[in-house]
Formats: C-alpha cells, sequence, structure tokens
C-alpha cells in the first residue's frame, strides 16, 4: 500500500481486512516492526488525536518520527502555484515536500480545505499536488479537504468494537457551530457508513446539504456494498430507529467561502445541538459518535457527551490502533 489518502481507493474488503490487522496488532504487538523507520508530519493545521496518535504509533512499531509546522519554528510555506513570494512565505512546498520525503521513509500530510472555492475542494486540487511531491515515498492523508481516512477507519472500527450492525441505521447530523467548519469528516463519515453497508441517512437544515459529488460518491459506495443513503431535514424522521447519531459540525455548502452569508444560514439554528431528546424514537442502543474536538452544549450537550451512549473517548483511543495498521501495512509488508 502506497497510499492512503481516502477510503473510497480501496474495497469493503480491503478496508475490512485492514481493520483486522489493526485488531491483530493489538492481541500481538509488534513493537520493532518498524525499527529504524521514520515517519515524517506535515501540519499546516491544528492537531490534538491526528498529531498524536500517529507519533505514538509510530513509537509502538519501533519507529521514529518528525514534525514540521510551517511558520511554528520553521519557515513558513508557501502552497500556491506561480505566485511571487513577496510576502512571510520563505519556503515553498516545491522544494520544501521533496526535502522532507527524503529524511523519512513514509509522509502524513494534513491540510484543510482553502474553504473559498467549492470546486477545486472537491477535486482535492491542493492536497494532489503536494502527493504528486513526494510521489516516490508512502503516503498518508491525515485531513485534506474532503477526505480524512484515518478517522473513517477508526469510526468504522468503533460501531464494529461497540457491535452496531453492519446494516443498522446510521444518522449524519449536523450539529450547530459559530462558524463554517471544513467538509472532510462529514464527507468521509458518509462514504465509510455507506461502504460499511449502512442504511445512511443526512440530517442538515436547508442550506447546509452536502454536496450533490459528494452524495454520489456515497451512493456508489452503498451500492456495491448493499447500503442505502438518503438525506433530510426531518429530525424525527431521520432518527427513527438508528443506532448511530454521528453528530459534526460543517460549514453551509448553499454559501461556500461567504462568511457573511453563513452566518446568517446558521443564526437562528443553535437549537442543532445534541440532547437527549434526540434519543427519544431512536434504536433503545443509539450511540453518540463525533470526531472530536467538539464545543460542549454547543454541538453536544453535556449530558449526551457525559453519558453512557457516548462513545467519542473509544473513537479517538481507535485512531492510534488502525493508524498502526495504515503504517505496518506500508513500510512492514512492503519489505
Amino acid at each position: 500500500m502506497k497510499r492512503f489518502c481516502d477510503l473510497a481507493d480501496f474495497s469493503r474488503e480491503e478496508v475490512v481486512d485492514l481493520l483486522q490487522l489493526a485488531q491483530r496488532l493489538v492481541q500481538h504487538p509488534e513493537p520493532q516492526a518498524l525499527a529504524g523507520k521514520v515517519l515524517g508530519l506535515l501540519f499546516f493545521n491544528n492537531s490534538l488525536r491526528t498529531l498524536a496518535s500517529m507519533q505514538a504509533g509510530m513509537s509502538k512499531l519501533g519507529g521514529s518520527s518528525f514534525v514540521i509546522t510551517p511558520g511554528n519554528g520553521t519557515y513558513r510555506m508557501e502552497t500556491r502555484l506561480g505566485v511571487a513570494m513577496d510576502g512571510d512565505a520563505a519556503e515553498h512546498i516545491r522544494e520544501g515536500l521533496p526535502v522532507m520525503s527524503s529524511f523519512c521513509d513514509v509522509m502524513g500530510i494534513r491540510a484543510f480545505a482553502d474553504g473559498r472555492n467549492l470546486d477545486a475542494d472537491i477535486n482535492e486540487t491542493a492536497f494532489n499536488a503536494m502527493a504528486e511531491l513526494v510521489a516516490d515515498k508512502p503516503l498518508i492523508n491525515l485531513e485534506s479537504a474532503m477526505s480524512h481516512p484515518c478517522q473513517a477507519l477508526a469510526d468504522w472500527k468503533t460501531m464494529d468494537d461497540i457491535g452496531v450492525p453492519r446494516t443498522g441505521r446510521f444518522v449524519l447530523s449536523w450539529v450547530w457551530h459559530p462558524r463554517a467548519l471544513p467538509l472532510a469528516v462529514p464527507s468521509t463519515a458518509l462514504h465509510m457508513a455507506a461502504q460499511r453497508g449502512m442504511d445512511v441517512v443526512v440530517l442538515r437544515p436547508e442550506g447546509f446539504a452536502l454536496p450533490a459529488p459528494l452524495m454520489d460518491k456515497a451512493r456508489r459506495a452503498a451500492a456495491a456494498s448493499g447500503g442505502r443513503v438518503s438525506e433530510t431535514s426531518d429530525r424525527r424522521e431521520a432518527l427513527q430507529g438508528a443506532q448511530v447519531i454521528y453528530a459534526k459540525e460543517w460549514g453551509a455548502t448553499a454559501a461556500y467561502g461567504d462568511a457573511q452569508a453563513d452566518a446568517a444560514l446558521r443564526a437562528s439554528l443553535s437549537h442543532w445541538c445534541v440532547r437527549n431528546d434526540w434519543f427519544d424514537h431512536t434504536d433503545p442502543a443509539c450511540r453518540l459518535m463525533h470526531c472530536l474536538p467538539v464545543r460542549r452544549n454547543t454541538a453536544i450537550a453535556d449530558e449526551v457527551l457525559d453519558g453512557p451512549r457516548s462513545v467519542v473517548l473509544r473513537e479517538a483511543h481507535n485512531r492510534l490502533i488502525v493508524q498502526m495498521a495504515v503504517l505496518h501495512r506500508m513500510l512492514k509488508e512492503a519489505r
């Protein structure tokens, strides 16, 4: 495996096999599997779970890692092509990335959406340009404009761990946030659940529908796995019989790149905060998922986050486990 950039690049069977490897590494650790190997991490955006779990996972397999956060102890890095570099950035990715990749055996890159041009972000224009610069090394997407495959893999494992049926009802629900957030996690969670074979419902207010190309991609995955994808703004309809509520914030796609218009659309939606009454018509065993970080009593109420339905901490821990499997498959099994 040379690239782990989008769960859609893999068949359902390949994902299941990777999860089986993750479980095997839990039961039978291999603390020297990647001895002498180096993981290079480039973070253009903030991180807690992704950064810590990648470093910890590499260490648990016997390898080492280094982290570059442009502008924080290193030169600011320019990502645009064809620009006159007369601003703060002293380094360009066209030189910086090949240099970094020459120092390591596998690269991980985190670069959020630009948030201004929806078509460019859907097509992963910025991330793909970076990926081309490290074509000679394995690459892991640590969150790009529209994809967060490590989070999706951890979410899949979490549902397996807690016994959520493969064909269960999975509700991806928009929740409130004071500003627009990227589409990477909701896009990937949607695809992950469809690929798993679930009955997936996207619950969102008007103006916050996920882009048609993302919905179509998920529907193709559902068709291949025996799942189903639908969307609605009717909360009661969506939550009826749900076995998972995956809460996530994202920006108004009807006003993509327009902060003022987005703010106007979300101004009256603060009641989209997951509380106990959201579970009145779900399956009795329905669980609450979220990728974290989460704003308490804004997106999800304390009563739910601190209650027995929440599995958000398990999701976070599973990031470490599944990423170890990705690293193992890239570096150990490629020898």
